[in-house]
């Protein structure tokens, strides 16, 4: 039997009110939640705002950037910007340019918020805060000790020994020796660290040895992994992104952690060697190509700038006005370098959307890698010799050795002493270059 009209009514009108109220109090703590307020009472959060961010990435602390305050102006902060940061106009979408100042979103999920960064009137930009300094900063050295006074850090790129099949840098033919780019890398480093001393350098080496800076392990970083990749349910490949987790981020972060707080040098330079791919590493494909090139921070590509910690990066770098003196150093060490190793330059694709050309130099490219961007200084990022390539593979089983004996075809540097010996003269000709430039003190 159904019920009387009104009693329908009623009982539809106290239903319509119930979700009503409903819907309300779920408005409310939606709102309280988006504007970053706390619910001083239980219950679950219905929405959490959190900051997109890097693998292993912090929350980035916008108000550090205070310091550079009318430091740049306008034209000099889109210069730069669009020059040698962004690779297309997707960075308009993060940061809106007025005429004296640039309001950038520090989080892209809070569309409400804004850091507000002031640009300088021209002619009256305020000095840069930084800890290191341009060698044209440093008083020049006695005839003998050119480099005096300038402090140099050496990253020898990943870590080798007993990690280089897990990093994938390393591949062996046949009953040849295992080519391991970490313990090659370390290699050069100890040469070129007595060279640079004896002209008077500072040097200090990031790594010394073929074990990790980072405390993390593998295992340590799987439920990081198993979060980032829910779709890896193999634990072959769930180990596989636990250890790139722990080789290329952790390893890096650890190592800008003691460059930027224990170190503190003027400069870095990272030392690598390149390689194509090589297929499978007990039976890898070898190429007869063979190029070098050097990467400065920069080139930020559409989907790194959409990330929290990487935009407030590239703002800093272009802040810290890093990218000038990588570029008058890396020009010099790039035409030192090809000359010395007779090696053309590494081909970019014209329209690349993850590298940008720097100063119109065949050599120098910007690229935003997590060492380059992470250093607080300029970085200088070596990238010679394909490690696979007939010549090279033939070079590495040469080994190290003195003189210039014939060897893949031709007499030659051990390859370790040819690298080490580009890089010094390098150093030593911009110092040279500089000096002229220093003022000379009063007496």
């Amino acid at each position: 039997m159904s019920k009387p009209p009104s009693s329908r009514r009623t009982t539809l009108t106290l239903c319509l009110l119930f979700i009503a109220a409903a819907m309300a109090a779920l408005w409310l703590q939606w709102g309280k939640t988006f504007s970053g307020t706390a619910d001083a009472g239980p219950g679950p959060q219905v929405r959490e705002i959190r900051h997109r961010l890097s693998p292993l990435g912090k929350v980035p602390d916008w108000n550090a950037l205070d310091a550079y305050q009318s430091t740049i102006t306008k034209e000099q902060f889109l210069a730069d910007l669009t020059r040698y940061f962004t690779c297309s106009d997707v960075w308009q979408k993060y940061i809106e340019i007025h005429e004296d100042h640039a309001l950038i979103l520090p989080m892209s999920s809070r569309l409400d918020q804004r850091y507000r960064l002031n640009f300088a009137a021209p002619g009256k930009e305020k000095a840069v805060p930084r800890v290191w300094r341009k060698k044209v900063e440093i008083s020049p050295g006695p005839a003998d000790k050119p480099l005096q006074g300038w402090h140099i850090a050496i990253d020898a790129g990943h870590i080798g020994g007993n990690w280089a099949q897990m990093e994938e840098r390393w591949f062996k033919i046949g009953d040849g020796q295992p080519v391991t780019e970490g313990d090659m890398t370390l290699h050069v480093a100890r040469l070129i660290q007595p060279m640079l001393e004896s002209k008077g350098a500072k040097v200090s080496l990031v790594r010394n040895d073929t074990q990790p800076l980072t405390r993390d392990r593998p295992e340590k970083l799987l439920p990081l992994a198993r979060e980032q990749n829910p779709a890896l349910a193999h634990p072959f490949y769930l180990n596989k992104a636990a250890e790139s987790l722990f080789y290329r981020t952790s390893e890096i972060r650890a190592r800008a952690d003691y460059v930027n707080q224990t170190l503190k040098p003027d400069l870095v330079l990272c030392l690598h060697f390149n390689a194509v791919a090589w297929g499978d590493p007990a039976n890898p494909s070898l190429v007869e190509e063979n190029h070098l090139h050097i990467l400065l921070n920069g080139a930020y590509t559409d989907e790194e700038i959409g990330y929290d910690d990487q935009r407030f990066e590239m703002i800093r770098k272009i802040l810290q006005r890093t990218i000038h003196e990588e570029a008058a150093v890396a020009g010099v060490l790039a035409d030192v370098f090809a000359k010395q190793a007779e090696l053309p330059p590494y081909p970019y694709e014209p329209d690349s959307k993850r590298a940008r050309n720097v100063a119109g130099h065949p050599y120098l490219w910007a690229r935003n890698l997590l060492a380059n961007r992470l250093y607080d200084c300029p970085v200088i990022f070596f990238e010679p010799y394909v490690m696979n390539s007939r010549e090279v593979h033939e070079r590495i089983q040469a080994g190290d050795y003195p003189g210039m004996p014939v060897v893949a075809g031709k007499p030659r540097k051990s390859i370790y002493r040819e690298y080490a010996d580009a890089v010094v003269d390098g150093l030593l000709e911009y110092s040279q270059k500089t000096q002229a430039k220093t003022p000379k003190p009063t007496e």
